[in-house]
């Protein structure tokens, strides 16, 4: 299985007022990492999308943990993974370590998403290509 490990330094902008990562901040840190995992494996994401023909991995479930705050200054990693693979979705894995504490875990549920043949303004979902999950074996 492969695991992508991605630094992040905690900007003065990530905070709330009590000084603390605000949560949804936390969401946008895992979408990013989503994407540093498929180009981990030769996938960036701009190019993904080119060849495979599809709109993008829209999220459709998302969940997290929170055990220890982060605050401004601090460095975290973030450890992703894709913990499954559907037909046509996949389940990604995100551990926030804040020195070698877990601060926070994600849970994501993508789609391998293209437009729909009858109704271009729609997408559906599409089985992911073999040779995309064969790069995160």
């Amino acid at each position: 299985m492969k695991v992508n490990r991605k630094t992040i330094l905690i900007e003065w902008g990530d905070c709330d007022p009590a000084g603390i990562v605000y949560f949804p901040r936390y969401l946008a840190f895992f979408d990013n990492c989503t994407s540093a995992l498929f180009s981990s494996v030769g996938l960036p994401k701009y190019e993904t999308l080119k060849r495979y023909g599809i709109v993008g991995i829209p999220l459709v479930d998302v969940r997290a943990s929170f055990a220890i705050p982060s605050r401004f200054g601090d460095e975290v990693v973030v450890e992703s993974s894709i913990e499954k693979w559907g037909r046509s979705s996949f389940h990604v894995h995100h551990r926030l370590m804040k020195d070698d504490a877990l601060a926070v875990e994600g849970f994501e549920t993508r789609v391998w998403a293209a437009r729909a043949a009858d109704d271009p303004e729609k997408i559906k979902g599409q089985p992911v290509p073999q040779e995309v999950i064969d790069r995160f074996s």
